[in-house]
């Protein structure tokens, strides 16, 4: 959430940063207004409650029953007075928070200007485009000839967009996940595991709600919100707390299946299992003091190229523009990988830095350690990495000429042996 101050102060500012993300301004007068509004209440309601101090130590002192009485009357309109002002500072408070909370995070000057995707910039390209002897496969025909996705299953037992992993593919997915667990771990962050479902208070520090609420699922009887990501629950963890600065950086790392209401037609764009309302991913998320945060996400962005050449996979690193940038970054830096059954780049890793963006909504400080006073971390984020379009490369990149699929040497220990993946 953007401080409030940015407002008051410099709301040109604000204007700018939504103008270069291609977005209307005119929120920013709503805002100006009513924060202006809400102080005017609140020096009223002030005022009154000064008045009514003031009275109450008068009434204490009057001696004359009349005109104690008749003080006592007047204050009870001025009591009156004052809880209807209350009421109207805390309705105000209400639709303030609501319209900043909906205003995305400033774009960081390192963040190129841009219209959307197609002004992002490839920052560079790791490995050669493989070629074939045959025409490769693209993994929504190689994964059911092998047996190990089963498209009609999933649509039987829940509905479009899921699907079943079976055998092999079950286990080949669950390799990827303990392996980058794993890795992450030995790149310095602390595994996690984490809620699958998490209250709106955790959805809303983390940027999600209000902005996001149509893409949840959503308990309404026990109010328990399914996560789109496990950035959400990590962002948790340190809600209102203030952390020793010795402490910092704190790097996690955790799995969980996420979940996602996305609307989507029919198309080569979503063939396959590359989009859906329920997929795997492993997150990376740092917490970081300010002046740290920018070496960190340098460190990020390596720990997810190196889960790729691990793998084998070609990959592009992408810097995202203003017009295609999150709601909640400053900075972004899209990993994307090469399937060449689908013919194209895959998407697997976001990498940002959100300054203090998720900190101030969910209050997470520290404390320097020359006592002074606390201050907003900064957090970063970034999947490392998402399933199942790295699930889809793997397959797609590792196929042979008969249909099989050779396992990459890094994920045999958790094949049982498996080292090619044949028809079930």
């Amino acid at each position: 959430m953007l401080d409030i101050v940015k407002f008051r102060e410099n709301p040109e500012l604000v204007r700018e940063a939504l103008r270069k993300r291609n977005m209307d301004t005119a929120i920013v007068d709503e805002v100006v207004n009513l924060d202006v509004k809400r102080r005017e209440l609140l020096v009223e309601v002030e005022n009154l409650k000064a008045e009514r101090n003031k009275v109450s130590k008068e009434i204490g002192k009057m001696k004359d029953p009349a005109e104690r009485k008749a003080k006592i009357e007047a204050m009870r309109g001025v009591g009156d007075r004052i809880a209807e002002l209350d009421e109207e500072v805390r309705g105000v408070d209400a639709e303030l928070t609501n319209l900043v909370a909906g205003i995305p995070n400033f774009p960081g000057d390192q963040t190129p200007l841009g219209k959307d995707e197609s002004e992002n910039v490839v920052v560079k390209t790791v490995g050669e485009i493989p070629s074939f002897d045959f025409e490769p496969q693209p993994h929504w025909d190689l994964g059911p000839n092998l047996g190990i996705i089963n498209f009609d299953q999933g649509v039987k037992i829940t509905g479009s967009r899921f699907y079943v992993l079976s055998g092999a593919g079950a286990r080949l997915q669950r390799a990827l996940i303990s392996w980058m667990l794993d890795l992450h771990s030995r790149q310095g962050y602390l595994e996690k595991y984490t809620p699958f479902m998490v209250k709106e208070s955790t959805l809303f520090a983390s940027g999600q709600l209000p902005k996001f609420v149509d893409n949840l699922y959503h308990d309404h009887e026990e109010d328990r919100w399914m996560v789109p990501t496990a950035e959400v629950p990590l962002t948790g963890l340190h809600m209102e707390e203030i952390l020793p600065e010795e402490d910092l950086p704190l790097r996690y790392t955790a799995y969980t299946a996420c979940f996602r209401r996305e609307k989507m037609s029919a198309g080569r764009d979503v063939r396959g299992i590359k989009r859906g309302h329920q997929f795997d991913k492993v997150e990376m998320y740092i917490f970081s003091k300010p002046e740290d945060s920018q070496r960190e996400l340098e460190k990020m962005l390596a720990d997810a190229e190196q889960t790729c050449r691990e793998l084998g996979l070609t990959y592009r690193i992408l810097q995202l523009c203003t017009g295609d940038l999150g709601f909640n970054a400053q900075i972004t830096y899209d990993v994307e990988v090469w399937a060449p059954g689908c013919g194209e780049w895959l998407e697997v890793s976001s990498v940002s830095n959100v300054g203090d963006f998720q900190a101030r909504r969910a209050n997470i400080r520290y404390r320097p350690e020359d006592g002074g006073k606390p201050q907003l971390v900064h957090t970063l984020n970034g999947s490392g990495l998402g399933l199942p379009r790295t699930l889809i490369a793997v397959m797609e990149n590792y196929q042979q000429a008969d249909g099989s699929i050779v396992v990459p040497e890094v994920l045999r220990p958790w094949m049982g042996g498996v080292s090619v993946i044949r028809p079930e």
